[in-house]
């Protein structure tokens, strides 16, 4: 079939997928559907779901919309979308029922008598579009994700009006196809396909084939997934974002197509080189024609297709010319096939390699797409902005984006009081340009509720949060209700570890060093430690009103563990001071306490759910249909949390977690080794080479990650009772030290 043929048939095909999508049951003629809307209140209230009314309203000049009113002993919810109603229902949970939903617990005791709206309430959003994940998401949180995770995840973007989600899942099936049909076998896709936690850093063109090869099992059911993920996403009213070709082909492309003009291009010197095809070259647009085709056909479409070329690489060449041609090869690649598609680019480079994409660089790569059919998501705009210095994207239309988390960390931080007012100032800017929405793009989620509560607070107003009002409602629906103990733990919060953007993390997860900072751990906190642990006092005293509460247990020990946490450095760099002094008691009483405070983080944070490294590894291994496939899968999530890469990698601790199991089974061990080493060498007075101990840790690690011990993935004890426990041991002691030693706190604060 001709290129010209296949578009037709595609048009054909596209004008079918909406005839379908409409003609849903529980669709009306406007394309609403009732019945999907209706799903998310069984699913999330179902012994209330008899006192809802769902109803189709029209949007407001073409923007989304919801109403929720009291109409004879029901609460009548109106949007002119799954999306608007969710939001509506989520609005009343909020702000009438004093409940929360977040990835990190959830508190959903409606109140009696069932709480009624007095007055009609309407909201229209300011945003065309509500971005939601960042490419790294679907590994560093979503790669064991099952149907069931997806679909709490799609329920809580239709609650927070989410209505532009990337959408990953399965995309290597329809690869594999399309590269199957070019005569490449199976030696070429297992030289090509990373392992299941390594995605995105394969469609980004930066790696191929690290941590895998990839079966034959995992295509055939993350196909099946994405077909579910999309069917609920459209139903709801969303438009998810497809992928489409930026030029990467397997290594042994060269051998297939010798005369095909391709390019090296290296991920930082991390991995080995990766091929592209050169934008010229003929089979550039007859690859990416042949991907979307398939996509196409396989998943349908809404003309939302994402593409990011050069991903924290540097461009073969700066010529404007090449670089107009990159991208108008990636647009066609899209448009030949589906005349409608809008390209969704990330502005990652901009920031990544800000001294390679200079104005004229900028300019030619993104004029090379007509205005409105490519949107950039300004990915980090909260911290490094890359709108303010291109004016507005130079015309283009873009979306304000806020990264906060990378790699999935899971320390307390976030700057809410930027939040709480910038993406509302950004509608109202005269200098935004062509701004069409927001969007979260964090590398990894399930962190940090906060700060996504109030970030996302945003979707449906246009005036800046006033924070210490917010607060105050944040806590009283986090728990159930107001208390004077919880709100001044929140005043505190604001003021501390919420009132800095960027990580700072503990010692502990750092490979072992006398050195107060290594390679991903910086240890310096930017508040005063003394203060956040007064946060963990306030919180403490309200442990008999909320113990039982989800929201509250899941609180109290994040908190608790960042103040021990933060104590942490304190003993490793007295330790440290010992060993620089060959003062060995002084050396083995404080290595002790650092060693039994890495413990009791352990048991502490073992009492949630959602802070143990067994269920990680265990939602890894339910993947594997055989003892083989379950070890890869294994090997890759231990790998990504840990080393990242091979032995050497220079991003281990990158994506480091505060969870119980990888704080006993992996940073307590590094750092016994480490504290043994250096307790023999000062019984024989010689100097601790801190190079030959890396060498060495390096291989335990490696040993670790392709390791199968298990770990609890279960939480252990009451996490009231262990709280209390540690704040008893710690809290006096912790409060003492501050006040003793004034420095630790001068030196951390600002």
């Amino acid at each position: 079939m001709t290129g010209k043929k296949r578009a037709i048939a595609l048009v054909v095909f596209s004008v079918i997928l909406v005839i379908q999508a409409t003609g849903k049951p529980g669709n009306d003629s406007s394309g609403f559907n009732k019945q999907a809307a209706a799903g998310i209140i069984k699913r999330i209230l179902p012994a209330y779901a008899n006192k809802f009314e769902v109803a189709y309203i029209p949007t407001e000049n073409g923007k989304d919309v919801f109403e929720l009113e009291s109409r004879s002993g029901k609460i009548v919810l109106k949007g002119n979308n799954g999306i608007s109603v969710a939001s509506a229902f989520n609005y009343w949970l909020k702000n009438y029922a004093h409940c929360d939903i977040s990835w990190n617990s959830t508190n959903l005791k409606i109140p009696a008598p069932f709480p009624m709206v007095e007055k009609k309430i309407r909201k229209v959003t300011p945003h065309q579009y509500r971005h939601y994940f960042n490419y790294c998401t679907f590994n560093y949180t979503a790669s064991w994700w099952d149907w069931d995770r997806w679909q709490w995840e799609i329920d809580y973007m239709a609650l927070n009006g989410i209505n532009m989600p990337l959408a990953m899942t399965g995309q290597n099936a329809v690869w594999d196809r399309v590269y199957r049909d070019m005569g490449f076998g199976d030696a070429d896709m297992d030289a090509f396909f990373t392992g299941p936690a390594y995605f995105m850093w394969f469609w980004a063109g930066n790696i191929d084939a690290w941590g895998g090869p990839l079966p034959k099992t995992w295509k055939t059911s993350h196909e099946e997934l994405q077909k579910k993920i999309l069917a609920r996403e459209r139903e709801l009213g969303m438009t998810p974002i497809l992928p489409a070709f930026t030029g990467h082909v397997p290594p042994t492309f060269k051998d297939k197509y010798p005369k095909a003009n391709l390019k090296k291009i290296n991920w930082e010197g991390r991995f080995d080189d990766t091929y592209i095809l050169d934008p010229s070259d003929p089979l550039f647009n007859e690859i990416g024609n042949r991907f979307m085709e398939e996509q196409i056909k396989t998943f349908g479409t809404d003309h939302l297709y994402g593409a990011d070329t050069f991903n924290e690489m540097y461009p073969p060449s700066n010529d404007s010319m090449y670089l107009n041609n990159i991208s108008s090869a990636v647009y066609r690649s899209m448009a030949t096939v589906d005349p409608k598609a809008v390209w969704i680019m990330q502005g990652w480079l901009f920031v990544d390699k800000k001294d390679f994409w200079q104005p004229d660089q900028i300019k030619a790569y993104l004029n090379a797409v007509p205005d409105n059919k490519l949107i950039l998501l300004d990915l980090w705009a909260e911290e490094n902005p890359v709108w303010n210095r291109t004016d507005a994207f130079y015309g283009k239309p873009w979306i304000w984006s806020m990264l906060h988390n990378f790699g999935g960390r899971n320390s307390l931080y976030g700057n809410l009081a930027y939040l709480a007012k910038e993406p509302a100032e950004m509608v109202h800017d005269p200098n935004a340009g062509n701004l069409l929405g927001i969007g979260l793009v964090p590398e990894g989620i399930e962190q940090n509720p906060v700060v996504y509560s109030l970030m996302l607070d945003h979707v449906w107003d246009n005036q800046p949060i006033d924070l210490d009002k917010w607060l105050v409602k944040y806590a009283e629906r986090r728990y159930g209700k107001r208390d004077k103990d919880t709100e001044e733990a929140w005043r505190i919060l604001k003021n501390t570890a919420y009132a800095h953007e960027g990580n700072y993390e503990s010692i502990i997860i750092a490979r072992p060093t006398f050195n107060k900072d290594n390679d991903w751990a910086a240890t310096d906190i930017p508040y005063n430690p003394a203060d956040f642990l007064k946060a963990w006092t306030s919180l403490m005293n309200a442990s008999k009103k909320f113990g039982s509460n989800d929201c509250y247990q899941y609180d109290l020990v994040a908190v608790g563990r960042q103040v021990m946490a933060n104590y942490a450095t304190v003993l490793q760099q007295r330790f440290a001071k010992s060993f620089k002094s060959r003062n060995s008691i002084s050396f083995k009483k404080n290595t002790a306490a650092f060693l039994e405070l890495i413990d009791d983080m352990d048991k502490l944070m073992a009492t949630r759910k959602d802070l143990l490294l067994g269920a990680w590894l265990n939602d890894a291994k339910k993947w594997g249909t055989n003892e083989q496939e379950k070890k890869l899968y294994e090997k890759n999530a231990r790998n990504l949390i840990t080393l990242w890469g091979g032995k050497d990698a220079v991003l281990h601790e990158y994506a480091y977690r505060y969870w119980s199991g990888l704080f006993s089974g992996f940073y307590k061990k590094r750092w016994e080794q480490f504290i043994d080493d250096a307790g023999r060498i000062l019984k024989t007075g010689t100097e601790f080479n801190q190079k030959v101990f890396d060498e060495r840790i390096k291989e335990w690690e490696w040993k670790w990650v392709n390791g199968n011990e298990t770990y609890p993935a279960t939480a252990q004890g009451d996490p009231i009772a262990v709280s209390i426990e540690m704040y008893k041991k710690y809290a006096a002691k912790i409060a003492k030290e501050y006040k003793d030693n004034p420095e630790l706190i001068n030196n951390n604060e600002h």
